[in-house]
């Protein structure tokens, strides 16, 4: 099974600044600096906007968008949180990098009923 967390790192400052919520959010950098979008919430999506795009592009775009500058350390410790939570499930984990990896869930269908109740089961402990 193979598991990627969308939008990861606007996802965990959304986590962690509840008001960012429905909003338009880059994480990259500020936009009158060089540097990329990393990762672009939905609603800046709607925009246009997307990762690798040049931040001076994205600001033009979608000025009311509020531009992070991140923070790996933030980004590691939600990592191992989402990896612990899927260890929960599978002792066969492989991940690929923060928010994604790759799960053998091989014989789990006697525990969860069927790997879509697995992956449902995952989803709302994430």
């Amino acid at each position: 099974m193979h598991i990627d967390l969308d939008a990861f790192f606007v996802s965990v400052e959304q986590v962690l600044n509840p008001e960012l919520k429905g909003k338009p959010v880059v994480v990259g950098g500020r936009p009158d600096r060089r540097g990329v979008v990393a990762s672009a919430s939905y609603e800046a999506r709607a925009f246009g906007l997307h990762a690798g795009m040049p931040l001076s592009t994205a600001s033009r775009l979608c000025p009311q968008a509020t531009f992070i500058e991140g923070s790996f350390s933030k980004y590691r410790d939600a990592s191992q949180k989402f990896m612990a939570i899927l260890a929960d499930f599978s002792p066969f984990l492989e991940p690929v990098g923060l928010d994604e990896a790759y799960l053998d869930a091989t014989g789990f269908e006697s525990i969860y009923g069927s790997i879509h109740q697995m992956a449902v089961a995952m989803k709302q402990r994430i």
